[in-house]
């Protein structure tokens, strides 16, 4: 692409790049602090998304996601497992296949600890204008978008 042609400098998207990572840094933090509250670990609680999310899935399925060896997958599937936030259930289709399915403990979890994170950042938005919620609402969701196209 011709840089004469771009809409923002390279200072411009220094800037940008900083305050997500720092956006995403406190993010991160409060995230523990409020999983603090709660008997899951980070981990477990990335494991909860994606299953409240995209529903039943393999072990392999889920240590892609979470970017995870099967192994390390299968240890803190094991430990959710006897906590009764999940459980293995055979396919119905093919019964050599195991999903993991979200129970109702780890449904009620993550549907707290989202609650809990979505008070913190209402919180911090109490702060912006409607029109500055509304624009950084949309600037994000196009940033997601673009970002998803690679």
């Amino acid at each position: 692409m011709d840089k004469s042609t771009l809409n923002y400098t390279a200072e411009q998207v220094f800037e940008i790049e900083r305050e997500l990572r720092y956006v995403s840094s406190i993010i991160k933090q409060k995230g523990r602090e409020i999983l603090a509250n709660f008997p899951i670990t980070p981990p477990q609680f990335v494991a909860l998304q994606w299953l409240n999310e995209d529903g039943d899935m393999t072990i392999g399925e889920l240590s892609n996601k979470m970017y995870l060896a099967c192994s390390t997958t299968t240890d803190l599937i094991d430990r959710m497992e006897s906590n009764q936030l999940v459980e293995r259930v055979r396919d119905t289709n093919d019964r050599r296949v195991v999903r993991i399915q979200l129970k109702e403990k780890g449904q009620n979890i993550i549907l707290e600890v989202l609650e809990a994170r979505r008070e913190y950042l209402s919180s911090v938005l109490s702060n912006f204008s409607k029109k500055d919620v509304e624009d950084l609402s949309r600037t994000l969701s196009i940033l997601h978008n673009e970002m998803g196209k690679e």
